[in-house]
């Protein structure tokens, strides 16, 4: 047990406790100052300023980089700094485009929200710029991404449809065009599949107006619609249920030469039979017995759909 009586001994210590403090915040101070060093030493990419010589185009390429990893919101950074520290840059244009793709690529109701807004932008303030189609094409895109299944609500689509013919009017000769056809045509599909399962729901109800009206409408504002085969079955049956002989035969031959291993074949083929002996019958009756005999047939004749 250490006992301290003179004030020498009672100095002595307190000098080597202030010692040991000393030593001990140096120690600290010295090991912030290292760690600062190496993390400045270990940056890959030092700090660029406005007064940086060629800063805008480091950042624009951080950007496309960023973009390429999707790296969003570092990328959204990099571009929005060119954009607004280098009013005189060439790359202002190009990195509002880079500023929408991040929005655009991050995805989400609101980041789809401000990529519409951002190349919409870009096409008031650029209209002629080499990557305006780009732009158009990016925009329907937006459109195309938010495109819901067939039994919702169709805004996006027709929204998508509008865009991407807006493209192929203004940018017929783009590298793009491929592409925006193929999109147009999956968007078309689309909106037509909502129409037929309009179409089939007035179908299986027997309301033969309302699902001639829709199915018919898939067929006139889509003829190359990737599920006719559907379409041309139930439309001809709603015609032959209500007694549009004439019109139903059509979809019945239509559906038998286009699609020859359909499953309706036996459905369609006796339809097509029956239908045909029945007009031939009408056409040779006298006008009085034409309308006799067709009250009887409506009254024993068997839907394709019910075989």
């Amino acid at each position: 047990m250490d006992i301290y009586h003179t004030g020498t001994d009672i100095m002595t210590v307190s000098r080597q406790r202030h010692l040991s403090i000393g030593t001990s915040r140096l120690s600290w101070m010295a090991v912030i100052a290292v760690a600062t060093i190496v993390a400045a030493c270990g940056s890959s990419e030092p700090e660029i300023t406005p007064a940086t010589l060629g800063g805008d185009q480091v950042l624009f390429e951080r950007g496309v980089t960023a973009i390429a990893d999707e790296k969003w919101l570092d990328a959204r950074d990099y571009f929005l700094r060119v954009r607004d520290n280098y009013p005189q840059s060439g790359l202002r244009a190009e990195a509002r485009l880079g500023i929408a793709d991040s929005f655009e690529g991050q995805g989400g109701a609101v980041s789809y929200v401000s990529a519409l807004a951002e190349y919409q932008d870009f096409l008031r303030l650029y209209p002629t710029h080499p990557r305006a189609a780009y732009a158009q094409f990016k925009l329907a895109m937006v459109h195309h991404h938010q495109m819901r299944p067939p039994e919702r609500d169709q805004s996006w689509t027709q929204s998508a449809i509008r865009e991407f013919e807006l493209f192929l009017e203004q940018y017929p000769n783009s590298e793009l065009t491929g592409e925006v056809r193929s999109y147009l045509r999956e968007a078309e599909n689309r909106l037509s599949e909502s129409e037929f399962v309009v179409g089939r729901y007035y179908h299986r109800n027997k309301w033969w107006p309302g699902a001639i009206e829709r199915l018919g409408q898939v067929l006139e504002t889509n003829p190359e619609f990737n599920g006719r085969e559907l379409v041309y079955f139930y439309l001809g049956d709603a015609f032959y249920n209500s007694g549009q002989l004439a019109e139903a035969l059509p979809m019945f031959q239509s559906l038998l030469e286009e699609f020859q291993d359909t499953e309706f074949i036996e459905d369609a083929t006796a339809a097509v039979a029956d239908i045909e002996t029945r007009l031939e019958t009408e056409a040779a009756a006298s006008p009085d017995e034409d309308e006799a005999g067709n009250d009887d047939d409506s009254g024993a004749a068997t839907s394709p759909a019910s075989g």
